[in-house]
């Protein structure tokens, strides 16, 4: 239920509603609720009701109450400040993204006072990598702290998960038939051995042990990614230079990074620091997939040995039937492909249904991926074994 709504019903009474349950309700209710729900608000609850009617109210876009920030970035900074004292840093982030879309508070954020005083998160490392060029000398260094800040944080959560669950797909993609103990695979050999179950001991005794190998200190796979750098694929690409940085990081694998628009630019010298990674994408613009595919397509050497992560809404601008078909040329020489619509936290994205389903019919699934679980996409891809796509059914 949003605030206007909660206006228009107003609290279901209730005898001996207690204080706490009463105030949320007068907050929600705003100026409206001065005369039904316990009078004016006062002290830090009038506070926190003005900061918020400063986004939610007739100043913001889609109304509500209270008057907007208007004025200056100054004033912006010392609102930051406010509701970073009032709510926690999830509530923070949603009401200071809501203030960027409902105000136009974009172009202040050139301020150097107020890009010190927003709480860093992925979607506004998004906003700031669209208005980089926009940004006069003095807050470039303010904004690659504010960007540097985030990327720190995903790698402190995403990277040791990633590199354990890449590193157990490569060792055991090769089997052994001598394997050390800790490296046997007791499901296979368990089954290899069925023949030898005694019934009065219910137990295998096993003839013939199954396990994984070592992975080779060289080379074994080759890692794509293609990531869509048009405006509504921003968080995609944060998350995905992050995890492609991760990757060029192992040994075993040869990760090239590659990002597109109408044009295509390959980022793989800078994967090292993923700052300079998301300095060098030009977030906004057109798309041109089947584009992008073809350059990936000369970069490709060991195409069985290779794992093509495609990021992209599928919304093409290019020549359409050529991307799917190039899709499966790729998969016809060995490649295997994954495609992600979205590898965020921001729930189902709008994508082009016609060429999903496209893919799909060539064994090639389109969906969207949270961070948490691209570790396990990566994985079964470099195992060649069925994707984990999240919500499907097992057959």
């Amino acid at each position: 239920m949003n605030a206007a709504q909660a206006g228009e019903r107003g609290p279901e009474p209730q005898g001996g509603m207690d204080d706490e349950r009463l105030r949320r309700w007068r907050l929600v209710l705003g100026p409206s609720g001065d005369d039904g729900a316990g009078g004016p608000l006062t002290g830090r609850d009038a506070a926190v009701d003005e900061a918020l009617a400063a986004v939610y109210g007739p100043g913001g876009e889609g109304g509500g109450r209270g008057a907007g920030l208007g004025g200056s970035a100054p004033r912006v900074a010392r609102w930051l400040g406010d509701i970073r004292g009032y709510f926690p840093g999830p509530v923070v982030q949603v009401v200071q993204r809501d203030a960027i879309e409902r105000l136009g508070l974009a172009t202040m954020l050139a301020e150097p006072e107020m890009l010190a005083a927003v709480e860093p998160d992925v979607h506004l490392v998004g906003t700031l990598l669209s208005l980089r060029h926009a940004l006069p000398e003095t807050s470039r260094e303010t904004a690659r702290a504010v960007v540097r800040k985030v990327v720190a944080e995903l790698e402190r959560r995403l990277a040791t998960r990633t590199r354990a669950t890449v590193t157990g797909a490569l060792d055991r993609s090769a089997r052994t038939a001598r394997p050390r103990h800790r490296d046997i695979d007791w499901d296979r050999t368990v089954r290899a051995n069925l023949g030898t179950y005694l019934p009065e001991y219910r137990t295998v005794v096993p003839e013939r042990l199954v396990g994984y190998g070592r992975a080779a200190r060289a080379v074994r796979k080759d890692v794509i990614l293609a990531l869509d750098q048009s405006g509504s694929m921003a968080s995609s690409v944060v998350y995905a230079s992050v995890f492609g940085a991760v990757l060029a990081s192992m040994r075993a694998l040869h990760t090239r990074l590659v990002v597109f628009d109408t044009s295509v630019v390959d980022l793989t010298d800078q994967l090292d620091d993923p700052v300079d990674v998301l300095f060098g994408t030009q977030l906004g613009g057109g798309t041109d997939i089947n584009r992008a595919l073809a350059y990936c397509q000369t970069r490709i050497t060991r195409p069985g040995e290779t794992v093509l992560v495609l990021v992209s809404d599928l919304f093409e601008g290019g020549i359409r039937r050529e991307m799917v078909r190039r899709v499966a040329a790729l998969r016809a020489a060995g490649v295997q492909c994954v495609v992600l619509l979205a590898l965020s936290d921001e729930g189902a994205p709008a994508y082009d249904r016609e060429h999903a389903a496209a893919l799909a019919e060539l064994g090639v699934p389109a969906f969207a991926c949270t961070p948490d679980h691209f570790p396990e996409v990566m994985a079964a891809a470099l195992r060649k074994a069925p994707l984990p796509v999240p919500g499907a059914k097992e057959s």
